[in-house]
């Protein structure tokens, strides 16, 4: 048959007529029938099967592939995977165990008093229960009815049966009896400690008999919190309160199968977990951003909801952890470290914290830089402060520590630092300046060594635990700590070039057991170089508050990837995204060491610095020595041995001019270091013509207009008058 698409000459009016033509055969169609038989999924139909019918969208049951591309459960949990869990679970339960038995046996009194008083009732108990079975009372209604009824032959038959019952029952209460009254002869002569024990056994039996139903006997120890269970229906009607349309659409139209649950929702930790694959077109970054409402779906304080995305899987899936307690108002956990005898050995895992499941997080703090970041006063510097800790305790481990804000928030770790310096003068930042110079130059010793070192000694090219341990190579664990770090890289005068070593140093340095730790509350370009922040392997986000600073600290699409630090709210302090310590993101926190305890910390830790012979530098009253020049006098000795009938001056020259006008400072100084240290005033060197004095001959060379540093003092002495005013 020609159908219309096929042919353009296709008899519309003919096809209409025999349509409207009232024929003997003509049938009327049900299209709805039509259409449920057309898409028929009946194995033995051998009609064609549309695209969109149901057994075209049925996934097969078993394929090599499907099998090959699923996710694998752990044959054990996690607790029993990792020793730290598993000590840390034993530990807990051996506790809870004394706990609760030291709770009851303190509470034996009490205990017995109830026995006591309730024992008379009991007694009571069974001396009726027994004459009611004795004389089978429970079936005297059953009885009785029969007389209502009139029914003669039914209370013959169950009076007889009563009979039988009473006859057998008092044999065996008869034989019964004469056992208890022989047992009571043999305990009227056994020993007093028996007739005691005996007695107590009695009570005890009679006391629980007569135990009130609403009034146990045992205290409770431990109060468990009770929780409703976690459900699907009770995700589905969270994530539909949400306002998100794609949500509130799929759910319209397809109901509770919107939401695709890929696992069933079980326990993990002190809580529920549930994996979610979200309606199409909607990321689990939509739902994190929307957690307080999410959290009032689910009926849950805020600090018990934890949705994480799961970018590595789709955008779309979306893991939802419901704790049983606010995570807030838990216990916080006891760094590990604190009760660890001993020192520690910083090419292990770090502790730095606690899951929301309660579970141990570490991360490796060697061949990685740490950055961490928050708005105030959520925690950064007692992040800043663990990892510090760690390295203070192990005595092969050199510290420099600087705080920029000067509150005194790494104050514990100066009695271990070589290197330490905090407040927010100039000075400071000098200093963290003149460190980073150091760092610098100390990395390219570091380099030298490794280079020369044989393969067989450093295959890799880079320090390991054992090359540390060697301190004649001088390659040990190098930990240096910049908390408020923008307030040096946003240093008018040393900002710039702070920047550059930073970054310089935290890409080479990785390597070479240089480490930085790096925090900031003000993460923008300006206080945190984009060349610090992208290089640096680890990452902490505590609080933020917006976008740019989420993807600042944690990297580029983070955000977009469903892993916001915007989420937190205010009382998660000390709770934030870690990233680079696994290979997904981490919802963490951290450990507390409060300042009495940080400072017992670093007491232990000096004792095995000084055992180890490793306490130098600032712990022990030494003044680095830094050839760099000083920052407060440079301009102005410059312009002393540059007279004024002199524009233009060679580097050398002044180097020779400023050693001979002030050894203690200057006689060190080379024409890098110089040009280094004019960098931050915006002063470069150029070519400069003079007139050798040793020769008499004119020459080109490296040097400085006079000019440039008058304008430079101007600009400085303009800048103080402005900061006094």
């Amino acid at each position: 048959m020609t159908s219309p698409q096929d042919d353009d000459r296709f008899d519309w009016r003919a096809a209409e007529r025999d349509l409207t033509e009232d024929a003997p055969d003509a049938n009327v169609v049900d299209l709805d029938a039509a259409r449920t038989a057309r898409t028929s999924t009946n194995p033995d139909d051998d009609g064609p099967v549309l695209v969109d019918s149901p057994a075209a969208q049925r996934a097969p049951r078993f394929t090599l592939d499907g099998v090959r591309a699923g996710q694998r459960r752990p044959i054990l949990p996690a607790w029993l995977r990792s020793r730290a869990e598993l000590r840390d679970t034993m530990r807990w339960a051996v506790g809870h165990l004394l706990h609760a038995t030291a709770y009851h046996a303190t509470r034996l009194p009490k205990y017995a008093g109830k026995l006591a008083l309730r024992a008379p009732a009991g007694a009571w108990r069974m001396l009726s229960g027994a004459t009611r079975w004795l004389f089978d009372w429970e079936g005297e209604p059953v009885r009785q009815a029969t007389v209502r009824r009139e029914s003669a032959e039914d209370y013959l038959k169950l009076s007889r049966q009563r009979d039988r019952r009473v006859r057998w029952r008092g044999i065996v209460a008869t034989f019964t009896l004469a056992v208890a009254l022989a047992g009571g002869v043999a305990v009227a002569l056994a020993p007093e400690w028996a007739r005691w024990a005996v007695l107590a056994l009695l009570v005890t039996l009679c006391g629980m008999v007569g135990q009130p139903a609403d009034k146990p006997l045992l205290d409770t120890a431990v109060v468990v919190p009770r929780v409703a269970r976690l459900t699907s229906d009770v995700v589905v009607r969270a994530l539909a309160v949400l306002g998100i349309s794609g949500i509130s659409q799929a759910i319209a139209k397809q109901g509770t199968r919107a939401i695709a649950f890929t696992a069933p929702i079980t326990r993990d930790g002190p809580g529920w977990r549930a994996d979610i694959d979200l309606p199409p077109g909607v990321t689990a970054g939509d739902v994190i951003e929307r957690r307080d409402r999410l959290a009032a779906g689910l009926t849950r304080p805020l600090g018990c909801v934890w949705p994480e995305g799961q970018p590595e899987v789709h955008p779309g899936r979306l893991l939802l952890w419901v704790g049983d307690q606010d995570m807030a108002a838990t216990k916080p956990a006891v760094w590990p470290l604190l009760k660890a005898s001993g020192g520690f050995d910083l090419g292990g895992p770090v502790p730095f914290g606690t899951d929301p499941r309660g579970r141990i997080i570490s991360f490796d703090l060697p061949y990685t830089n740490l950055l961490i970041g928050s708005i105030p006063g959520y925690g950064k510097t007692a992040a800043t402060q663990v990892p510090m800790l760690a390295a203070a305790l192990d005595p092969y481990a050199e510290l420099w520590c600087f705080d920029f804000k000067g509150t005194g928030g790494l104050d514990p770790l100066e009695k271990v630092s070589a290197r330490y310096a905090s407040g927010q003068d100039d000075d400071t930042a000098e200093e963290g300046l003149l460190a980073l110079r150091e760092l610098r130059k100390e990395c390219q010793r570091r380099a030298a060594i490794i280079k020369g070192l044989p393969k067989a000694v450093c295959p890799d090219n880079k320090v390991t635990p054992e090359l540390a341990r060697r301190r004649k190579l001088g390659l040990h664990w190098l930990v240096v700590a910049l908390d408020e770090v923008q307030e040096l890289f946003s240093h008018a005068e040393f900002g710039k070039e702070a920047g550059e070593l930073a970054e310089k140093i935290i890409k080479l340095g990785r390597a070479l057991g240089v480490i930085l730790v790096v925090a900031t509350q003000r993460p923008d370009a300006k206080s945190l170089p984009t060349g610090v922040s992208a290089n640096a392997g680890t990452r902490f986000c505590l609080r933020v508050m917006g976008q740019i600073e989420n993807d600042m600290i944690l990297g580029t699409s983070a955000y977009k990837n469903g892993i916001r630090a915007t989420m937190f709210a205010k009382k998660d302090k000390g709770v934030g995204y870690l990233v680079g310590a696994a290979d997904d993101a981490q919802i963490v926190r951290t450990f507390y060491v409060d300042g009495p305890t940080a400072e017992k910390i670093t007491d232990r830790a000096r004792a095995l610095r000084e055992a180890a012979g490793t306490l130098t530098g600032h712990a022990i009253g030494q003044t680095p020595a830094t050839p760099a020049a000083r920052r407060d006098t440079l301009l102005d000795d410059i312009l002393t041995v540059v007279p004024a009938t002199e524009p233009k001056v060679w580097a050398e020259t002044l180097t020779e001019r400023l050693a001979d006008l002030n050894p203690e400072a200057y006689g060190d100084l080379t024409r890098d270091q110089l040009t280094a240290a004019l960098k931050p005033y915006g002063i470069s060197t150029g070519q400069v013509w003079g007139t050798d004095p040793a020769t008499g001959k004119g020459a080109n060379r490296r040097g400085i207009d006079r000019t440039d540093i008058t304008d430079a003092v101007a600009e400085r002495n303009k800048r103080h008058g402005d900061k006094a005013a």
